[in-house]
């Protein structure tokens, strides 16, 4: 049985929850589950910032990953309809920036297929990080898979101010979904990218199969890298791929994982990424209510994400400055 207002008032207090404390939110009943969702709101309101930490992603290397995770649509593993090609071309990647700098977004990614990048492929990203790094005007980050500590350190050097690598999903389900690499090297790699001097951007996907019990797993584990920005993506089944019939997330699945991450990592942004297009509007607002702070904007890897304007209205709706 969880005590969610001992929970609330050791938080607002500075305290972080223990792990057996955590694990209480995953079993409640709807009186509890009010409760949480009030807590998360009040917590969120204390600790975040009124500033909606906003990103966009562009997909800079597509398809032919060797990796075999069950949910990507990018995998070699799996007949699905993604488009493949190399390398986005520089004018194709400074135009996308543009727009995004021009919107106002804060963040710029871009994200690549595949296990790692190499080779000439890190020499021309590089190069068109410090081209955006030059412009100014947004911060930079990057998502490239396992790096090597040396790629890392030639990010940072060319501008890339955080690293974003996505642990996915409670370890205890991590298996099921994926055998070609392991959450520990991801952790490898998460621990390199911060020595090389980048922030962390670490989150995952729920609605995979796993229990409740086993996303407040995740949110627990997620504080072995002590991530800037946790992105927490929907699911958005892919045909093709083993996880095509997975049955969604209702809403309300949806919201008490939102606010039991804001309980277990109060001072983290908490981001909305993939499948948030599933949500009502009326869901979205209160996640944002109940810990969302920041959010992917635009189209995302594979599938359509969301209006910029559209999220900038709802956003200043909630009271945040974008």
């Amino acid at each position: 049985m969880a005590d969610i207002a001992y929970l609330k008032h050791k938080i607002l207090n500075g305290e972080n929850i223990t792990e057996s404390e955590a694990q209480t939110l995953a079993d409640l009943t709807p009186e509890e589950e009010e409760q949480l969702m009030e807590a998360a709101a009040e917590i969120t309101s204390k600790f975040g910032s009124k500033h909606f930490d906003s990103c966009s992603i562009i997909n800079a290397r597509s398809g032919r990953c060797p990796e075999n995770c069950k949910w990507c649509a990018q995998s070699a593993h799996y007949p699905t309809s993604i488009s493949n090609y190399p390398l986005v071309d520089h004018d194709e990647c400074m135009r996308l920036a543009d727009y995004n700098r021009e919107q106002g977004i804060g963040r710029f990614s871009l994200v690549t297929s595949g296990r790692t990048v190499e080779g000439k492929a890190l020499d021309t990203i590089c190069d068109y990080y410090s081209e955006l790094a030059e412009k100014g005007g947004m911060h930079l980050c990057a998502s490239m898979g396992l790096l090597s500590a040396e790629a890392l350190r030639r990010l940072r050097k060319s501008g890339v101010t955080r690293y974003h690598c996505n642990m996915e999903t409670a370890p205890s389900h991590f298996p099921t979904l994926c055998s070609t690499h392991t959450i520990e090297d991801k952790i490898r790699t998460i621990n390199a990218a911060r020595e090389a001097g980048m922030e962390i951007c670490c989150g995952g996907i729920i609605g995979m199969g796993e229990t409740a019990a086993q996303r407040v797993e995740f949110a627990i584990a997620l504080r072995r890298v002590n991530p800037d920005s946790i992105p927490i993506n929907i699911l958005s089944p892919i045909p093709g791929t083993p996880l095509a019939d997975s049955k969604p997330l209702t809403e309300r699945e949806i919201l008490l994982t939102v606010a039991a991450f804001r309980m277990i990592h109060p001072h983290v942004v908490l981001r909305f990424a993939g499948g948030r297009a599933a949500l009502s509007r009326e869901a979205q607002i209160k996640s944002i209510h109940i810990g969302i702070n920041g959010g992917i904007m635009g189209d995302l890897l594979t599938t359509i994400g969301s209006q910029i304007a559209d999220d900038k209205a709802m956003v200043a709706e909630c009271g945040y400055t974008f």
